[in-house]
């Protein structure tokens, strides 16, 4: 068994996993028992515990509330077919924690000090783990700068926090989604590659809008008078054209998903040509009119593939054809829960697996 035997444990009195109706599964709403907490002072990590999962406390003045020091990660662990655990693509999603500390000028964290958190408490609450078809343990690794003092600075003190819940899918049917042409997501220079909490904030606000017009979504574009596409809401975006997946190509502006990583690899392996270029919203129409989109959808952790079933680009309306067993999408993520749920061979070693 993987199991981390060095960090305390304090266990919750009483479960609330048999509150939980597993199968109406509400994205987001349910917590499992415990929580990895640790701390950051004087230049170290240090005081790592898994305690019941409560709320927190901190100072009104904390700087992460004011200067907005806070990034986090999701992850996923899903119920494999033997009965074990597993943790999807570790080192990815610690490799992206870093560049996103590292831009948010707050400290790294070791890989073993996360890989440990993650697997304690991931072992822990495994009752937690939901088995059935698009159900996982959604896992939120937190860092947020928790020092109490007025004043523009970098922060000296943090708080790393990482929490898990039972989720389904994410979104149930095919999404419409606007192409957004007054807002923009991220500029360049800017914090658009990391996970940060402000991209976020950011984004509520014409996704609102959108929704008020009756879309799910936005898709976001880099502001040009090309509209090129970057994103889809929270996820990465790909698209299906003339047999060929295209997807905007990862910059300083777009969050390099690891679902959308994981998708692309499979794709190679399964021979389906990808190309990441630049992709207009007016290509978009154009192919659309042609006949070679057959294909959009969103790709990120809470989703996995998301399908698009009309893009709308100004007043043009796109209608996406009906997505089957043999769409792109669905091929992709077929191949990627077979691998997590140890039904296909982990050739690319992305699980890591808790031994029950």
């Amino acid at each position: 068994m993987i199991l981390t035997t060095n960090i305390p444990v304090t266990h919750t009195f009483k479960s609330a996993i048999s509150e939980i109706d597993f199968n109406n599964l509400e994205f987001g709403k349910h917590m499992s028992d415990h929580m990895f907490v640790a701390r950051y002072a004087d230049g170290e990590w240090c005081d790592p515990k898994i305690v019941p999962f409560a709320d927190i406390t901190i100072a009104p003045t904390a700087l992460a509330l004011h200067y907005g020091q806070s990034v986090f990660e999701g992850m996923k662990a899903f119920k494999m077919d033997d009965g074990n655990i597993s943790i999807f693509r570790v080192a990815s999603h610690h490799e992206r924690l870093q560049k996103s500390l590292n831009r948010m000028s707050m400290p790294a964290i070791p890989f073993s000090f996360f890989d440990d958190g993650l697997k304690a408490l991931v072992n822990l609450d495994h009752a937690w783990v939901p088995e059935g078809e698009g159900k996982s343990l959604y896992i939120r690794p937190l860092i947020f700068a928790s020092e109490g003092r007025f004043g523009v600075k970098i922060s000296e003190e943090y708080l790393f926090i990482i929490m898990a819940g039972p989720v389904g899918s994410f979104y149930p049917k095919p999404l419409n989604v606007k192409v957004e042409d007054t807002y923009t997501r991220a500029a360049q220079g800017g914090t658009g590659a990391t996970k940060c909490a402000g991209n976020y904030g950011g984004s509520f606000y014409p996704t609102q809008l959108a929704r008020q017009q009756g879309f799910d979504q936005v898709l976001w574009t880099d502001g040009s008078d090309e509209l090129n596409i970057e994103e889809s809401g929270t996820m990465n975006v790909l698209f299906v054209i003339d047999n060929c997946i295209v997807t905007p190509p990862l910059s300083d502006t777009i969050l390099g998903g690891i679902t959308r990583d994981s998708l692309l690899q499979l794709a190679n392996d399964l021979k389906i040509e990808v190309h990441e270029r630049k992709v207009s919203a007016f290509e978009l129409v154009a192919a659309s009119e042609n006949g070679k989109l057959t294909e959009a959808f969103g790709a990120g952790t809470a989703a996995i593939t998301a399908p698009i079933a009309t893009i709308t680009v100004k007043e043009k309306k796109i209608m996406l054809p009906a997505y089957s067993s043999d769409s792109i999408c669905k091929q992709l993520e077929r191949r990627l829960t077979a691998i997590r749920t140890g039904n296909a061979n982990d050739v690319f070693k992305w699980n890591t697996v808790l031994l029950k």
